[in-house]
């Protein structure tokens, strides 16, 4: 009997438990009404919570009296009592991060002891911190080895300077829509880190973002933009913005696609944002396949080998399927996994359509072939016979930036690093045309400037893209390509001449201005050499740019953010020629140029920039 009722005390206590907890959902915005995925929500006191999903949304289960809080990288935390709402909207403002504030993001269920130092940043005053692991999902990242067993690997940039415009008046270079370094350089100040200076590349800081440009009409696949107006950070200089769009090309309207996928599961890649996260991502780009579309997984660890043979997009559950068996163990044989995806990707060869490895890693090969050079001529040469090859990186610590930065420049791909779900979602879905269809391949850029009125000009980053005058009308050097809907902007410091220059006189020769220098208004002429994807003959594109400087009130978004962008590269790599640049200016003037911004990318990126005025 004393047993029934204990036993009926129990129920009774669950069934009270069971109907004051109720069911709360709602959606995390920011300032500008952005949604933001990944905000933490757990209950204080508990280890009990989940996160926004990619749309900003939540579902929490919590009871009348207990406190939310709403907490993410960046931004002011909210706490808010559950009375009688089962519908709870927050707005989360950016907070002024002080140098010693660190959030940890854990992966499971654990304590972590913050006393000490990690990854280099010096934590005073903390304890210990509590995170359960749904509170993991927008930024994935764990905590940093000490930088003294950091191995991540960056080509050295030397940045370019002033040319004199009579004894160098050509500037030649090869297009880049990379946009790894954005995210890379987004992931170091997440964590409360400068980044490398070779890490912060300004030409894909500037590209990662989609400007407003006006879609082609003509016979050529882009469009050609350009605008000048007083430098922000040197106003007794002008800026010179480019601007290229290329032709967007319906989904439905894409040509078929053979895709290889080349994935990365040695023991390098178990951690939460490595693996996981891959998987994750591909799931994305899975969804987007269509019948006509065919997809093989091949893997490297120790060995390579094919995981799934070519299938058809339309089964998207034996794909999905095989992407989750994945898992990672063993060391990285890059080379032969390379060779390997090759070979499969010729097997099932589309004519006339899109042929695509896509590697997936931390960039990390470290058994059998691993130099650039031997890299580099296999993929050199495969690119040839019609199979280019595209890279996301993952993960920290190891990450080989500079090796998978040659894959694609070589591979005539694109290269991008994932640091998040949204990164990928950005990449794979918003962007699924650029990132895997050629439009345009080996696309140059030669600026011809006139010297009566530009006594000096610098491109604004480039440097590893960077060409002789003769190769722009060589067409057996390889260029940088521009995918479906992609846009490429470049931005010229130009010094006036300060009277009309005549030339100079030499020992051995004399420099002269000719009539159409002295007599045009044209402060330079540009010129760009394209080929179409199977074709290899060059196609020449010639446009005058008129002196014709645009008052700072009559300015378009597009010339304004993009040289916040450029002004924060400046910044972040303390140039020699960063002038009065300044994170106020700075600031201001992206905030004033940010437009609809959809998609939120622009204010994320006004938040960096506020985080990073204070480390």
């Amino acid at each position: 009997m004393r047993a029934m009722k204990l036993l009926l005390g129990i129920i009774g206590v669950l069934i009270s438990i069971s109907l004051s907890a109720k069911s709360i959902s709602g959606i995390v915005t920011d300032e500008s009404n952005h949604p933001i995925p990944g905000v933490s929500i757990t209950i204080k006191g508990t280890t009990h919570g989940t996160s926004t999903n990619i749309d900003g949304k939540y579902t929490i289960e919590a009871e009348k009296g207990d406190i939310l809080v709403y907490a993410f990288v960046g931004m002011i935390s909210q706490k808010i009592e559950v009375k009688n709402q089962t519908h709870i909207n927050v707005t989360l403002v950016t907070d002024q991060v002080n140098i010693n504030e660190v959030v940890v993001i854990c992966d499971e269920e654990s304590e972590i002891n913050l006393s000490g130092n990690v990854s280099g940043i010096e934590i005073r005053g903390a304890s210990s911190i509590k995170a359960s692991k749904s509170a993991m999902a927008f930024y994935q990242y764990e905590t940093m080895p000490n930088m003294n067993y950091n191995t991540e690997g960056y080509s050295t940039i030397n940045e370019n300077n002033y040319k004199n415009a009579i004894e160098s008046p050509v500037s030649t270079f090869s297009i880049d829509v990379d946009a790894a370094s954005y995210s890379n350089v987004r992931r170091f100040l997440t964590n409360g880190q400068k980044p490398p200076m070779d890490a912060v590349r300004i030409e894909e800081m500037i590209n990662y973002f989609n400007y407003n440009y006006n879609q082609p009409i003509g016979e050529h696949p882009f469009a050609i933009h350009h605008e000048i107006a007083a430098c922000p950070w040197n106003k007794e200089n002008l800026l010179l913005h480019i601007g290229l769009q290329g032709k967007k090309i319906e989904t439905e309207n894409l040509p078929a696609s053979n895709l290889v996928f080349l994935l990365d599961v040695s023991g390098s890649m178990s951690s939460q944002n490595k693996l996981p996260l891959l998987k994750k991502a591909f799931k994305l780009l899975v969804n987007q396949l269509r019948s006509e579309d065919k997809v093989a997984i091949v893997v490297y660890a120790g060995s390579s080998g094919l995981v799934l043979p070519s299938t058809n997009g339309n089964k998207k559950e034996t794909i999905l399927n095989s992407l989750n068996k994945l898992n990672a163990g063993g060391s990285t044989a890059g080379a032969s996994g390379l060779k390997l995806a090759y070979k499969v990707a010729r097997k099932n060869f589309i004519d006339g359509g899109n042929n695509r490895i896509i590697l997936a890693t931390d960039g990390d090969f470290n058994v059998g072939t691993s130099s650039n050079a031997e890299m580099e001529r296999l993929i050199e040469k495969e690119r040839e016979n019609g199979v280019f090859i595209s890279v996301l990186g993952f993960g920290m610590g190891n990450y080989k930036d500079d090796k998978m930065e040659i894959i694609a420049d070589k591979g005539n791909g694109n290269y991008s690093y994932i640091d998040n779900i949204l990164e990928a979602k950005k990449v794979l879905v918003n962007e699924f045309g650029g990132t895997l269809f050629t439009i345009a391949k080996d696309v140059k850029i030669q600026i011809e400037f006139n010297p009566a009125i530009v006594e000096e000009y610098r491109l604004i980053g480039y440097e590893n893209r960077m060409l002789n005058k003769e190769d722009f009308e060589n067409d057996k050097k390889d260029a940088g390509e521009l995918g479906s809907g992609h846009n490429v902007t470049a931005l010229y410091e130009i010094k006036l001449a300060k009277t009309n220059q005549k030339g100079q006189n030499l020992k051995y020769q004399n420099t002269e201005l000719n009539a159409t220098a002295l007599s045009k208004n044209e402060i330079a002429t540009v010129k760009f050499r394209y080929k179409n994807p199977d074709e290899r003959k060059s196609i020449l594109m010639t446009e005058e740019i008129p002196m014709k400087v645009v008052s700072d009130n009559t300015l378009s978004e597009n010339y304004r953010f993009s040289a916040a962008v450029a002004g924060f590269g400046l910044l972040l790599r303390d140039s020699q020629h960063k002038g009065k640049c300044n994170y106020k200016m700075l600031i201001d003037l992206a905030q004033n140029s940010k437009g609809k911004d959809e998609e939120g990318y622009r204010s994320e990126f006004i938040r960096l920039m506020k985080l990073a005025k204070h480390l």
